[in-house]
This record gives structure tokens, sequence and C-alpha cells, in this order.
């Protein structure tokens, strides 16, 4: 299957430079001659090299090398989307601890301590809002009337563009979904608004309408599952979305969608991806060939080097006692220890059922401790080797730094696990009840995810073992490190207050509890200072 190029270029070609950050949508490029001008569109494959720049955002950060940014005043490392998404999922809970906290914005967030200064949360925002104002963009050049103004009258080009500015629409609304569940809010600007136009503010109902209606309104005209070109999104990516939107509305707006998400995992299920075998084939330098995966975010050592969140997972996996690098495909000292286990992840492996498990990537004892009682020793909390820039087939990535794994956005084994938590809370079943309600059907789901990870049905559990208790932790040895945690936690009611605490929650070594207006990030404070418009979050 041919793959959608993405590289610097058509980050170049499409978006030169943004003049600035810290403006919601103030986006307007210090050179108009090169900003989607006609002698852009003049060029052979320029619409496919425009739809390219759009899925470009979301791995590179200019277009330049890979600590370039277009984003003016912000640094690549803080605005990298999957590196941002990460961190803010992932580095904000239970999974993993970051060594080098002098590194900006990463001390706050690992410890809940986090205010509306914060360079990361900064960099999120803007980099969701360049997509937002990258896809306006291509869809106010793509225009009949704009085609018809330059000639365009191929009719396969403009079969072509028509699917292109279907998928523009739907990674609009991925943009928006990720602002919504982040920030709560968001400025909505679409392509009828004129480029630099502030936005008013949105809130979650209103962006929660927004992208349901988009997503349905350009389904039926969206690629069938598995049949586009590699690297770009079909029908199954718009049900995803639809999915986890539903699956959290009772977050979101208080209200209970899950026969929709239901409805949606169904559809995805029967789309003709299947489990791959070898569970930690998903994660390898070759994982965007997995049947698996419903969308992947593009990282390759040679064309789409960047900062990302798999560049930053495999060279900080490599521990500073193991020098375990060369088997992961980067230097053998990696980053030197970056990324270490908090305990309370390690002990969702305890057990005899999690002996022989997959999943169970762990290295710990001897000189490396459980505790993390000082975030700087390195040496404290086992560490993972989940992600590997080594193929399945046992080669290396060409680039010892950058690495060729994709980041898995979209996966089966997720939808399974959403399709029976659903059906569970749709039966009745809530948060804190140890009352198991899990249908056959998703039984066979969880235990199919089981029998992949230990290579047959002896840790398989009975439906009496499976309460959202189980399924919380479950959602964590499947998909740790993959950007759900935060979300996940929150919708289990365990993420703020002290009812689950965990090592350094709200900045104590044991984890104490910290208050609700941790369930969003606030609003970047040179944002709100750049539109007038936008209110700040409650609790900053």
């Amino acid at each position: 299957m041919k793959k959608l190029k993405i590289n610097a270029y058509c980050l170049l070609g499409f978006f030169f430079v943004l003049s600035s950050c810290t403006s919601d949508l103030d986006v307007v490029p210090t050179d108009d001659d090169v900003f989607l001008s006609e002698q852009f569109f003049a060029q052979p494959g320029a619409y496919k090299s425009g739809l390219a720049g759009v899925y470009g955002n979301l791995a590179l950060t200019g277009a330049g090398d890979a600590g370039s940014s277009f984003l003016q005043g912000i640094d690549a490392g803080t605005s990298q989307f999957t590196r941002c998404l990460w961190y803010m999922q992932n580095l904000t809970t239970d999974e993993v601890i970051w060594s080098y906290e002098n590194d900006p914005g990463t001390r706050e967030l690992q410890r809940n301590i986090w205010n509306a200064s914060n360079p990361i949360i900064l960099g999120m925002f803007s980099r969701t809002m360049a997509e937002v104002a990258l896809a306006n963009e291509y869809l106010r050049q793509t225009t009949p009337q704009k085609l018809s103004s330059r000639g365009v009258t191929d009719a396969a080009l403009l079969s072509d563009i028509e699917d292109y500015r279907n998928e523009v629409r739907v990674l609009r609304a991925f943009a928006y979904y990720n602002l919504m569940d982040l920030y709560g809010k968001a400025p909505f600007i679409t392509e009828e608004a004129p480029i630099n136009t502030a936005g008013p503010e949105y809130n979650r109902q209103q962006l929660f309408t927004f992208i349901e209606s988009e997503l349905n309104d350009v389904l039926p005209d969206l690629k069938p599952a598995r049949t586009n070109e590699s690297g770009r999104l079909d029908e199954a990516f718009a049900r995803m979305v639809l999915a986890k939107m539903y699956l959290n509305a009772e977050v979101y707006l208080g209200t209970n969608r899950y026969a929709d998400c239901l409805a949606q995992c169904t559809a995805i299920i029967n789309g003709g991806f299947a489990l791959k075998p070898n569970y930690l084939d998903n994660f390898k330098a070759d994982n965007n060939t997995s049947e698996e995966m419903i969308f992947t975010i593009q990282s390759d050592g040679q064309v789409t080097q960047s900062y990302g969140a798999t560049t930053v997972m495999v060279n900080g996996q490599v521990g500073s006692l193991e020098q375990n690098g060369v088997a992961l495909g980067v230097g053998s000292g990696g980053w030197g220890g970056a990324l270490r286990l908090r305990k309370q992840f390690v002990q969702k492996f305890d057990g005899v059922a999690y002996d022989f498990d997959a999943r169970k990537t762990l290295t710990g004892g001897g000189d490396r401790t459980l505790e993390i009682s000082d975030i700087s020793n390195k040496d404290q909390g086992y560490i993972l080797s989940k992600f590997s820039n080594v193929s399945s087939t046992g080669v290396p990535g060409q680039n010892s730094t950058f690495v060729n794994t994709d980041f898995p956005l979209f996966r089966l084994a997720d939808v399974y696990l959403m399709y029976a938590e659903a059906q569970m809370r749709n039966d009745g079943a809530t948060n804190g009840s140890n009352t198991a309600n899990a249908s056959a059907q998703s039984l066979t789901y969880i235990n199919s995810l089981r029998e992949r990870a230990n290579d047959g049905n002896f840790a398989n559990v009975t439906a009496s073992e499976v309460t959202l208790g189980f399924i919380i932790d479950e959602r964590s040895r499947e998909l740790h490190w993959e950007g759900h945690r935060r979300q996940d936690l929150i919708r289990f009611g365990l993420y703020t207050g002290g009812t689950y605490n965990w090592a350094w929650k709200g900045n104590g070594a044991n984890g104490i509890a910290i208050s609700n207006n941790f369930k969003l990030f606030p609003i970047p404070a040179q944002s709100l200072a750049a539109n007038p418009n936008l209110t700040q979050n409650t609790g900053y």
C-alpha cells in the first residue's frame, strides 16, 4: 500500500511560518507570497502536498530540522503534538516519571502543580490551534470556486481533492476534540472566517455539538476502513473520535451516551481490523503495517525527524544502569535514564497471572528500586521496554536517535476495552461499584487481549471478575504510554481528590489529593492575553 509522504517540505510549501504562537489563531504568514500562493498551487501534486502539510503538523514542528518550529517563540521540544499529548495524558498520571525536571514544564506536570504559564500547556494549545488554522486555510483554498478560477477541471483530481477536503474536516474535528478534552474550551473558527480572526469562545457543549455534527456529516464520504493510503485517515478514525466522545460524555456534558459508544465501537470492530498476534510488534519500527492500527502518527528517522513521543519514549526507556539502548535500536546509553515507572503502575502486574504477560516489559531489582524517593536519582524506579526502534523482523531503524516507530494513536485493542466498559456502564455499572456485569461479548474481547499477551488462556478472566475496577487496571496494562491514562482516570473518578494517589501526585512523594480544577488544564496566559474572547478555567 502506498504511504502519504510527510516531510518538512510539505510544511514549507503549505504553511511556511506562523507569525505568532500566542494568539489563538493569529496565524498570519510573515510573507504573503509564500503562504498558499497561486504559485504553490500551480505545482504538480500541490493539493496532495497541502494535505500532507495538515497531517504533517501532527508529526513535525517546523520546516527545518527536528529543532525547528513554525510557532514563533515556542520551542520544538515543548510543542510537538504527540510529545505534548503524551506529557499531558501520561506524564501527569501514575504511569511514568521524567528525570530531568529542569526541562521546561515537566516538573509541574508530573507533580500536578501546573499553572497557566506552563510552556508545554501553551505548546499543545498552540500546536492544536495551528492544526485548526491549517485545516481552515486548506478548505478556503480548495472550494469549487477557487478550483475553477485556477482551471482545475480534471475529474480525477477534483474527486481526489474532495477526498482530501473530507479528511481535513476530520483532522480539524480531531483538533477540537483534543482542545475539548484537555482545556474544556477553545476559540472557534472555521474556513468561513477570515485569517487572523480571534474567534468566539466555545465551551465543551458547543465543541461537542460541532465535532459530533461535523464527523457525522462527513462520515458517509470517507474511505471505508483499511482502504485508504497508508498514513491517511478513513471512516474508522472518525468513528474512533466519536466513540471516545461518547464514552466520556458524562465527564464532558453530564450525559449518558454509552449506547452510542457501543454502536461506534461495533462499526470499527467490523471494519476489518485484527489483533496483531505479537503484542510488542505494535510498538516496533514497522508498526505502521500492523493490522491492529486504526491510525498512527508518522515517525521516520530519515524524513520526519522530530522530538516526538516515540523518539522520547524509546530513548527515554534506556536505563541508567542497564545501558540497554542498542537492543531498542538507539544509542547504548539512550537519554541516560530519562523515563522511569511509578510504583503504582508496576504493581498493576503483580500476581502469578502476569508472570508471563507480554505486556509486562518491566526491569527492576538489584540496584534498581521500586520506590522513587528522589526523582533526580535515575537508578530509582523500574524501567520499561515496550517501544523499540527495531522492526518486527529484527532490523534497527536507520537513525539511532530519531526513531521509525509511529505513535499508535488509535488501535483495535482500545476499542475492545472501550466496548466492554461502555456495555457495563450502559447496563448500570457505576464508579466505585463492585458489581460485575460484563456480557459474553465483552468477556470475549477482554480475554482475546489476555490470550494474546500470554500465548494461551491460562490468564483468562470470568464474568464475575470483570468489574469497572478491573477495566481501568486492564486499560493501563494494555494501553500504557499510549496517550489515554489521564482521560481514563478522570472518567473513573480517580484522577483528582484522594481516592487514588500515586507517587508524586500533588507534589507528595507518596501522593496526595489534588483539587478538581486539575481535571482541566488552564488556558495559557499568553493565549488569554491575545484573545479577549477567552476566559480562564476555574481554579487558575
